[in-house]
């Protein structure tokens, strides 16, 4: 547990530093550690919101957070995230999207940033129906695997240039939190039995040490590092993590 304990509080760190709150690796952890996958996206959305809370509010407070112009993206990814988190799916299917999406979101980490991209408002403006059917998408898949969404949000926002690197990492906090708090209530809906939610509190440790881990992060990410050194760290992470989870996965369904 202790091993399992640093693991989420150095994950803690790396994510809340770009805005993050860490939910899929830390799924991914918690599978590798061989625990019961209908329990997992629970103790991952919680460590979610103990994260992101703390990142939200630092962003709050420091004016990167923006609200009015976060609605249609949450609007609808709100109940999605719930549906996501009520259907029941297989062990292999749930190991599956987890690797395959950890890899999509290092994958994008690693590519190289372009800044001649069409402005945000222009893309909205011809396609204005595109953040609610984006978030209708990225909340469904927040809700299966037990994250928050943002880290596929964060690419979105980068190539539409919506704004600055850290009002996007703002609004993938808030983002994140909204859709944690949606996906937990339809996990726990889902479950329905004491002795899983029993279960979770076998974990307690996990929860302080991304408690003093997102703290940290979120610290370093609003005033002291370099983004990009801090992005390329965490996606080395999820790239490292997706391996072992799409290893597994093929092992599963060899």
């Amino acid at each position: 547990m202790l091993a399992l304990s640093f693991s989420f509080f150095v994950t803690a760190i790396l994510y809340a530093s770009v805005g993050f709150g860490g939910g899929s690796t830390y799924n991914a952890l918690l599978v590798l550690a061989e625990v019961d996958y209908r329990i997992l996206p629970s103790i991952a959305l919680l460590c979610n919101l103990i994260v992101v809370s703390g990142g939200v509010w630092r962003f709050s407070r420091a004016g990167y957070v923006d609200l009015r112009r976060m609605m249609p993206w949450v609007i609808t990814s709100v109940p999605a995230a719930w549906i996501g988190g009520s259907l029941n799916i297989s062990e292999a299917l749930f190991v599956g999207l987890l690797g395959f999406s950890l890899l999509v979101a290092a994958v994008w980490m690693l590519w190289p940033k372009k800044n001649k991209q069409q402005p945000a408002k222009e893309i909205i403006n011809q396609y204005h129906f595109l953040p609610p059917v984006i978030g209708i998408v990225l909340g469904l898949l927040a809700g299966l695997v037990g994250i928050g969404g943002g880290i596929f949000l964060a690419p979105i926002l980068y190539l539409m240039r919506w704004d600055s690197e850290k009002k996007i990492a703002a609004a993938c906090s808030v983002f994140i939190l909204v859709n944690s708090v949606s996906g937990l209530i339809g996990q726990v809906m889902k479950l329905g039995y004491i002795e899983y939610l029993g279960g979770i509190s076998v974990y307690w440790l996990l929860f302080p040490a991304v408690l003093i881990g997102g703290q940290i992060g979120s610290a370093m990410g609003t005033k002291y590092l370099n983004p990009k050194t801090l992005s390329l760290m965490t996606s080395l992470l999820i790239l490292y993590v997706s391996a072992r989870l799409l290893w597994r996965w093929f092992n599963m369904m060899v």
